[in-house]
C-alpha cells in the first residue's frame, strides 16, 4: 500500500467508491443495450431454447443413453406447457428481467474488475501477489458455472416441473416465473462455481482447512446429492451428471487449500 493511498481521507474513499460505481453502471448499460439489439435473438434461441427438443442437452442426453447401451432412457423430452402473461404489465417485466441480467452478465469481468480496483489498494503487497490474476480466474469460474446452469440444470429444472403432476392441474407457467427459474439457476450456479476462490481466501485467513473439507467431505456428497434429486428428472443417471461438477470443484478446492497451508509453512 502506497503513502497516497494509506492518507486517503474518508471522502476520498467515497469519491473512488462513485468512480468505480458509475464505471460498472456504463458497463451494464453498453451490455443492455447490446442485448436490446439482438434482442429477438437472444429471446427466441436463448431464453427460450430450453422449451424445445432440439436443444442441445436433450440431444446429448439422448447420444449418450444410446452409446452407452441404455436404449431411449435419457431421451428426455421438454415439458409441454404454455408461456403466458397474466398482467397487462407481463411481457414488458419479462423484457426488461431479460436485458438487465444479460447485461450484467456480458459485463460480470469488468463489474469484478472494478470491485477488485477499489479493495486492491487496502491490501499488503504480498496479498496483492498472492491473489495475481484473480479477475481471470473468477470470470472464467463465472461463465462456466452460468454455462452449466443453462444448459444442464435449467433445461432438467424445467423438464422436471414442467410435467409434474398434481391431480389433473395443468402447467400454465407465467413468462417472469419462468425467466426467474432461469435466471436463478443460471447466475446462482455461477456464483456457485466460485467456491474455489471463496476456499482460497478461506484458507489464507485460517477459517478453513484442508483437513476440515476432507472431514466433512460425506456431508457434503449427500447434500450435492439432495439438491441434485430436487431439480433433476427422477433418474439416478440425471443426478449423478448434475453433482459431478460441484464434487470436482470441492474436491479441487480441497487441493486448493492443501496448497495455502504448503506456502504457509515453507514461509515460518
Amino acid at each position: 500500500m502506497s503513502s497516497e493511498e494509506k492518507n486517503m481521507s474518508f471522502l476520498d474513499h467515497l469519491e473512488e467508491l462513485r468512480k468505480r460505481l458509475f464505471r460498472i453502471v456504463v458497463a451494464m448499460l453498453i451490455g443492455v443495450t447490446v442485448i436490446i439489439i439482438f434482442d429477438d435473438f437472444v429471446i427466441d434461441n436463448i431464453i427460450m431454447a430450453p422449451r424445445f427438443e432440439w436443444f442441445p442437452t436433450y440431444e446429448f442426453f439422448c447420444w449418450l443413453g444410446n452409446s452407452s447401451g441404455l436404449g431411449d432412457t435419457l431421451c428426455l423430452k421438454p415439458a409441454q406447457f404454455q408461456l403466458q402473461s397474466t398482467t397487462m404489465g407481463g411481457n414488458f417485466s419479462a423484457y426488461m428481467l431479460v436485458i438487465i441480467i444479460g447485461g450484467i452478465v456480458l459485463a460480470f469481468p469488468y463489474i469484478f474488475h472494478q470491485i477488485w480496483m477499489f479493495i486492491k489498494p487496502g491490501l499488503r503487497q504480498n496479498e496483492i501477489q498472492a491473489v495475481r490474476g484473480i479477475v481471470f480466474y473468477v470470470s472464467v469460474l463465472f461463465f462456466s458455472g452460468a454455462l452449466f446452469g443453462y444448459y444442464v440444470l435449467s433445461p432438467l429444472s424445467i423438464q422436471f416441473l414442467g410435467s409434474f403432476t398434481f391431480g389433473d392441474v395443468a402447467v400454465n407457467s407465467t413468462i417472469v416465473s419462468y425467466l426467474k427459474l432461469c435466471t436463478t439457476l443460471v447466475l446462482g450456479t455461477g456464483l456457485v462455481f466460485q467456491l474455489p476462490v471463496l476456499v482460497y481466501f478461506l484458507a489464507k485467513i485460517g477459517l478453513v482447512s484442508s483437513a476440515f473439507l476432507k472431514k466433512y467431505r460425506r456431508h457434503a456428497f449427500v447434500i450435492n446429492l439432495i439438491i441434485a434429486a430436487i431439480i433433476t428428472p427422477p433418474d439416478v443417471t440425471s443426478q449423478l451428471l448434475v453433482s459431478l461438477p460441484i464434487l470436482l470443484l470441492y474436491e479441487l478446492s480441497i487441493q486448493i487449500a492443501k496448497r495455502v497451508e504448503l506456502k504457509k509453512s515453507q514461509q515460518k
